[in-house]
Parts: C-alpha cells; structure tokens; sequence
C-alpha cells in the first residue's frame, strides 16, 4: 500500500518468536484481509493458525468451499438463552482470507480458541484500518499497543487457551499466527509460561445456513459492493487503488446516480455531491473514522437529497454478483439485530410515482400533439415573448419565502442576551438560562432593531462554467406586484411543448421590485466588470435594490469583493446556501415556460400541466 514498505517480512520482523510468526489483525476488515494474503503469498507457512473457534472447523471448511458467496455459521449462545449466534463468512474477512489462502498454499489449518461459547465480548476500538494507505503496518500495530484495551480475567483465560494450542504445535513448522489486535499481547503474555488444558464443551451443535442476497449489506462488517472489488482484487493482487475506500465509495455514489436518475428522472447536484462529501466527513470524525461507513453514507444521502436516493445508496452497496438465492444450504434472511449486539436503525421511506397516485387517470385528457413534425415551430411569431401567469405567482411566492427568511437570519444575528432585571424584553432564553444554571439567574433575549429591509433576490442553480445556459432575458413586471426579473436558461424554443411555448430551465434568476425600472442587465456596460453570469446579477441586484439588504442564494458564497462593492452602495449582502433550502421545491421552480405572445396565454393551459 502507498506509504508502506513493499516487502511483508521487513514490517513484521519484531513479530517472529521462533517457529511462531504472529500476525494481528483487525476483525472484519478489508485492508488487513489484503494484508495477510500479501504476507501468506510471500512466506508460504507450513502453518496458518487463526483465532477461531477448533470445533467449528468442519464448518468453515464447508464455508471455504462455498466462496466467494457469503456463508453463516449458526449456533446457540447457551445456557437458558434461545438466542441463537450468527457468524459471518465473509471473502474480506482477515481471518477467513488467512484459511483461504492457506488453501492455496497447501498450508495445514490450526483453529486456535478453545471449545466454549462463552467468547469474551471486546470493544473493536481499533484505530481506522483506511490509515494503512499511508502508514506502514508494523507503525499501526505498534500504534495500538501503545494504549491497549483493559483486561479482565475472561480474557487471560480466554488467551491461556490460545496459548496451550501453540505451546502444542509442531516446533519443526514454520507457524503464521493470525489473531485480533486486542487479544495479541494478552496471547504473548501467555506464551511465557506453560498453560493448562482450556475447560472444553461436549454439547456444541452448529449449522452452516446460506444468508439472502438482501440481508449481506445488514450483515456484512464491509458492504458487498466494497468485498466485491476485493474479490477482484485478490485474484491477480494488482493495484491497491481498486480497492481504496474513497475510491470505491465514489463508484458506489456514482452507480447510485445513474439508478436514482433512471428510476426518478432526477439528478443530483453538484453542490449536493459537495455536502455529502462534508456530511460524510462529519459523521466519521464523530465516530474517530478517516472514512465514513455504509450507514453513515446512506444517512447523508437521505439528509442531503432524499430518501429514494438514499435507497439506491443501499442498493447498490448490497450488490454482490457471487450471492445466490437457491442453494443445497437453508436460505435465511437475516438482520442486523440477530447478528450483531448493538445495531442502528434508518427508515427509507421510498417514493416512486405510481399510476393510481397521478392527480387524472392517463386518457382522460390527452396531452395535445403536432400533426406533423415541425408544426409548432412554424408558428412561432418572435415578435415578444411573455411568462405564463401561474408560474409568475410560484417564483413570487418563494421570492417572499426567500426575504422573510433573510428577515430571520438578519433577526437572529442581532440577538442580545442578558440577566434579567426588570423586563423579559422578548422572550426568556432558556438554552443560556440552563448554561448558567449555577450562577441562579435567567437570561432573556432582545432583538436589536433591523436597519433597513430586505430588497433584491438572486437565486443561482448552476454557476454555468460551460456556458450551458445561453438565453439571456430582462423581462418587466406586468403589474405592481410582479418583480423585474433579469435570467439566465437553456433555450426555451429549442424544447417546444406547445405552439410558441417553449420549456426552459433556469440557470439562475434576479428578482426586484417595485418593478418596470430594470433596463437589460446583460448588455449593460456597468456590470462587465463582472466575470460570470452570477456575478453579473449579483451586480445589478445591488444596483437596482431599493432596500439595504440583498439575498443570494449560491452554492458558495460571492467573492469577497463584492462584500467591498456592496458595501460602497450602502448595501449588505445575505448569503442562502442553496444546501438549506429544499430540493424538491427547487426543482420545480427551475422549469420556466417561454410564451412568444400574449395570445399563446389562453391556449397555455392546454398544454402546460
């Protein structure tokens, strides 16, 4: 791996203690699965000795045979307990990677842990296994042993039994040891002295059960899609960067666009790819992780976009082309609370238009057609062009949420808390009252005064660096409470829907009122100074803005000039990630229908719908 020395016996070389080559790992994970297949390729043991169960041995052979398909081995836990133990064989598990490459080596199999269900249950607190992309692996091993988990007397006896299995291996082997992290130095420590017969269990009883292809991503410790890279991965042991979390992470968000886009007509933008990313980055430094997991990917998709988008996360990384259905083996559908002891919920609420759900029955109104190929186009006067009124009163009515909302922001900078004294002013603060709980007072809130309202509106969609977006428009309010309104689209002509109606999409727009004083604002020669076309409504906004105060709406802020350049005008600008607001709103008021006159006005309704 980058960073890391090439050769496995440098890195491992203060492992070796005699006959016995020990080799810790993580539980479950990928890397050091690909790890310890590098390391049994290159020394070939004689031996490879793993940290399971001995009387499950037959089971996992069983298991062998079936991969690269998922495998489950199932056992009761004990006692009074009709719970049952589910374990999973899984291709990027360390220690099954340990037995399946054995296999290929002809090494012989030495199950380590003595036969007695009542396994201590360790914390996996281990350090994230994505760090071995840039530090050798004798550096994070060494790593964890500065600061190891507490012990108990369970496990010092759980590692004594280890312990007696090696100190009964053939010296004349050469033996790789592959067991946890958290269990290496107590099984060292044992080592030193001579161990007694672990106590054994004559009533284990298991069955090997083959796991529904939907339950592996519930199940799994690395989600399909990732153990299906690593499958392809192992077999010819190429270039490690097929196999890189991000990496794969990236294809996995990929495959789930294009199924969320053929499934919804949808997109996701990049602005919301952005967000992820930072969500997603949040999530795994709350959990100390470099890269987030399945769930916490799915988390942010959902939160970021929507739930059907986040379905299709799932999806896609609960794909595995080995798994089957039909096998000689009982088929299960498990979860994740039946294998694991702490798991974590989401619910996906997945919402697909279906047929009884369409507000009128398809034939009962017809959508009008051309006659002939051409036809609408044909009409076309190119004499004026007008906006059709329903939609004038969406965009007005989010004009109005957008100001009020800039209102709140502008409210809430302007806060002032205090210890009460003789007036409540507006309203008690109770997150501060609790703060300073100790100190027997309670603190109210007052709102300063605003200074100036909130006037122009720009909304960006897209910044267009490939210049997508060419119909550049100023067109008037028609009556008082209609804005001027200077935009930017694709060209509503080159999508006809009707005769001289065009369907456009909104690159991004300015709003401003009182109205009809706007010249054109794309061929003003005030604003080139501006070098996009953002920048250039953001100047104009500024410009034509009759209140102090301006909204913009982007998915990054404007230069910092502009904050010089509205400052210069007595003007203040109100940055809106676009992030905040909801998508399903921006997407259908992005769609923008261009009538060529105001006759097409009474027809429109025929056609738009």
């Amino acid at each position: 791996m980058p960073g890391a020395p090439e050769t496995p016996t440098g890195e491992l070389s203060s492992l070796q203690r005699g006959h016995l080559r020990y080799f810790p790992v993580v539980p479950g994970r990928l890397e050091f699965a690909a790890a310890i297949r590098r390391e049994l390729l290159a020394t070939k043991p004689a031996v490879v000795a793993v940290e399971l169960p001995a009387w499950l041995q037959p089971l996992y052979v069983e298991a062998l045979d079936r991969l690269p398909q998922f495998s489950v081995v199932v056992y009761p836990e004990g006692g009074e307990s009709e719970r049952g133990v589910y374990v999973v064989v899984e291709p990027a598990d360390p220690f099954v990677e340990a037995l399946r490459t054995a296999q290929e080596i002809g090494a012989e199999f030495l199950f380590l842990e003595p036969n007695a269900i009542d396994r201590p249950h360790l914390p996996d607190l281990y350090p994230d296994s994505h760090s071995l992309r840039a530090i050798a692996l004798d550096q994070y091993i060494e790593a964890y042993r500065l600061f190891p988990q507490a012990r108990n007397d369970e496990i010092n006896d759980h590692a004594a039994g280890m312990a007696w299995r090696l100190q009964g291996a053939d010296t004349t082997k050469p033996t790789t040891v592959v067991l946890s992290l958290n269990l290496f130095d107590a099984v060292l420590d044992a080592m030193e002295t001579p161990q007694d017969p672990p106590r054994e269990r004559r009533d284990l009883t298991a069955d090997l059960v083959n796991p529904h292809p939907d339950c592996l991503a519930e199940i799994s410790q690395e989600y399909p899609f990732l153990q299906e890279k690593y499958e392809h991965y192992r077999a010819l042991m190429g270039d490690d960067a097929s196999i890189d979390r991000r990496r794969v992470q990236y294809e996995l968000l990929k495959e789930a666009e294009r199924n969320y886009q053929a499934q919804t007509g949808d997109s996701v933008a990049h602005w919301q790819r952005r967000m992820m990313a930072r969500y997603t980055r949040n999530l795994a430094m709350l959990e100390n992780q470099l890269v987030a997991g399945l769930f916490d990917l799915t988390v942010a998709a959902r939160a970021v976009v929507d739930d059907n988008y986040a379905w299709e996360v799932w999806h896609a990384a609960n794909s595995y082309a080995w798994q089957d259905e039909h096998s000689q083996l009982e088929t299960l559908n498990l979860s994740a609370e039946e294998v694991y002891l702490h798991s974590r919920k989401m619910r996906l609420r997945r919402r697909l238009p279906r047929k009884k759900q369409r507000s009128m029955p398809r034939g009962l109104k017809q959508r009008p057609k051309e006659k002939h190929p051409g036809e609408w186009a044909e009409q076309l006067d190119g004499n004026s062009i007008c906006s059709y009124p329903p939609e004038d009163l969406v965009i007005e009515d989010y004009g109005k949420f957008l100001r009020e909302r800039a209102k709140t922001m502008l409210r809430e900078d302007r806060v002032r808390v205090e210890p009460f004294t003789t007036s409540v002013h507006d309203g008690i603060d109770i997150r501060e009252t609790i703060r300073n709980w100790h100190e027997g007072k309670i603190y109210v809130r007052k709102f300063e005064r605003l200074s100036g309202d909130v006037g122009a509106v720009v909304v960006i969609f897209d910044e267009d660096p490939l210049d997508r977006y060419t119909y550049l428009t100023t067109w008037l309010g028609e009556h008082q409470n209609e804005s001027d309104m200077a935009y930017y689209a694709t060209q509503p002509f080159d999508h006809l829907v009707g005769p001289g109606i065009g369907r456009a999409e909104y690159g991004g727009f300015l709003m401003v009122l009182p109205p009809r004083r706007m010249f054109d604002v794309w061929n003003d020669p005030d604003y080139d100074f501006a070098e996009t076309k953002p920048e250039r409504l953001l100047m104009a906004a500024l410009d034509y803005s009759v209140e102090r105060h301006v909204v913009y709406v982007a998915s990054k802020p404007p230069r910092s000039i502009f904050r010089s350049i509205a400052a210069h005008l007595n003007r203040q600008i109100i940055y809106i990630p676009i992030g905040q607001l909801s998508p399903t709103k921006l997407k259908k008021l992005r769609v923008v229908h261009v009538l060529d006159s105001y006759e097409r006005r009474k027809v429109a309704k025929d056609f738009l719908w």
